[in-house]
C-alpha cells in the first residue's frame, strides 16, 4: 500500500487467481474452524503508545505514494476510551501541509502465518488514506516489493468499501486484492488468516476475498516469512488524490485493538494439544488462572517469548484437581508461554 502507488489494472495478470478464489472461497467452512490460540494483543488500554509492542515512524518524504503528510513522533496519537486515535490534520511541518501518525511493530513483533485483525473506525473525506497492513521483515535486506506486503484494510475517500490487497514482486511489482461493501460510520474488524497455502481475507467475520500462496506460485515466496504490523492514516497520494474543501481536519483513525492467533505455539517440538487447557484472563494484569490440567503434569515451566525460562516448578506432582494459579506481578508486558511438560500455551501480560 504505502509503497505500491496507485491502484491501477495490474501488469501481470493472472487468469488462475479467480479459479483459485472460488476454491478458497469453497474451503472457508474448514478454515474456520482451525484452533488459533491469542499469540500478541494491544488492547490501547494504557494512556501511551505501549514501546515493547509498537515503534512509530516518522518523515514526510510521500512515502512512494506522493503522500502529503507529516508523520510525527507521536504528536498525532492519543488514547481516549481504551482506544488509539491516530488523528491527522492540516497544519505544516516542514513542506508537508498536513500531518498524522504511524506505527509499526518493526523489530519488536512479527508474525508468520496466523490470524491477525484488528477493530477500526475510519474517517471519511476526500484525500484520507487509514490502512492497516503488514511489511516483510526483511524489507532493509531486499527493499520493496519483494519483501512482500499485506494490506489487512485500505480505505480511501468517501467509499462505501474497504479493501484488501497483497503486493509482492514476480519479475517487477504485482498485487492482487479485492473489496467488501459496508457501513463506513461504524466500527469494524478487519481479518486475514494466514497460512502456508493462501490469504484469506474477512470484514466481520464475512470472507470477501483470498489469494493463493502455495509452494509459492506465481512469485509469491515473500509470504513464507516473517511481517511486521503497520497502522496509520494518510492524507493524499496517488491512490485516493489529495484533499479538498469538503475535507474535514482534523480527522481520526480510531483502533479499538490489534489481535494476532496462531495455531502453532513455539517452544515445543512435540504435537502440542492446547484445546485441552484453558487460560484466562488472557491478556493478564497479575493473576493467571489455568486449568484443564492433566494429571500427567508434573512439571510447569513459564517461558518468554524468545523461550527463555522465567520460572519452572517441579514439585508441581501428580496430585491436583486440574487448575493451578500463577502469580505474575513481578514479570514484565509482553508475551509468554506456559509449559506443561509437552503441552504449551501462550499469554499476554499487561
Amino acid at each position: 500500500m504505502r509503497y505500491g502507488g496507485p491502484k491501477s489494472p495490474p501488469f501481470i495478470l493472472f487468469g488462475l487467481m479467480k479459479l483459485f478464489s472460488y476454491l478458497f472461497f469453497c474451503l472457508i467452512a474448514l478454515n474456520a474452524q482451525a484452533q488459533y490460540e491469542l499469540f500478541w494483543a494491544d488492547e490501547f488500554d494504557t494512556p501511551t503508545l505501549d514501546e515493547t509492542k509498537w515503534v512509530t515512524q516518522p518523515g514526510g518524504w510521500g512515502w512512494g505514494n506522493n503522500e502529503l503528510q507529516y508523520y510525527t513522533d507521536g504528536d498525532n496519537l492519543s488514547f481516549e476510551n481504551d482506544m488509539l486515535i491516530i488523528e491527522a490534520r492540516e497544519e505544516q511541518v516542514a513542506q508537508n501541509n498536513y500531518t498524522s501518525g504511524k506505527i509499526i511493530t518493526k523489530d519488536l513483533f512479527e508474525i508468520q502465518y496466523g490470524k491477525v485483525e484488528a477493530r477500526i473506525k475510519f474517517p471519511m473525506g476526500q484525500g484520507l488514506w487509514p490502512a492497516f497492513w503488514m511489511l516483510g521483515a526483511n524489507i532493509d535486506e531486499v527493499s520493496w516489493p519483494a519483501c512482500g506486503e499485506v494490506d489487512i484494510m485500505e480505505h480511501i475517500n468517501n467509499e462505501w468499501s474497504a479493501h484488501g490487497t497483497a503486493h509482492w514482486d514476480n519479475f517487477g511489482h504485482a498485487y492482487y486484492g479485492g473489496s467488501y461493501g459496508l457501513d463506513p460510520g461504524l466500527f469494524h474488524v478487519y481479518t486475514i488468516e494466514w497460512d502456508s497455502l493462501g490469504i484469506d481475507w474477512f470484514i466481520d467475520g464475512n470472507f470477501f476475498h483470498a489469494m493463493n500462496i502455495e509452494n509459492g506460485i506465481n512469485g509469491t515466496g515473500e509470504f513464507h516469512a516473517p511481517f511486521y504490523l503497520i497502522l496509520n492514516l494518510a492524507v493524499g497520494g496517488n491512490w485516493p488524490g489529495s484533499p479538498d474543501a469538503t475535507t474535514n481536519f482534523p480527522a481520526e483513525l480510531q483502533i479499538d485493538y490489534v489481535r494476532v492467533y496462531k495455531t502453532d505455539i513455539p517452544n515445543s517440538t512435540e504435537d502440542v494439544s492446547v484445546a485441552k487447557l484453558s487460560i484466562y484472563p488472557n491478556p493478564v494484569n497479575d493473576q493467571l488462572h489455568i486449568s484443564g490440567i492433566r494429571e500427567k503434569i508434573q512439571t510447569v515451566e513459564l517461558l518468554s517469548s524468545n523461550g527463555t525460562r522465567c520460572w519452572t516448578d517441579i514439585n508441581y506432582g501428580l496430585t491436583h484437581d486440574g487448575n493451578m494459579n500463577i502469580d505474575l506481578s513481578g514479570l514484565a508486558s509482553g508475551t509468554y508461554f506456559i509449559r506443561l511438560n509437552e503441552e504449551v500455551i501462550s499469554f499476554i501480560k499487561l
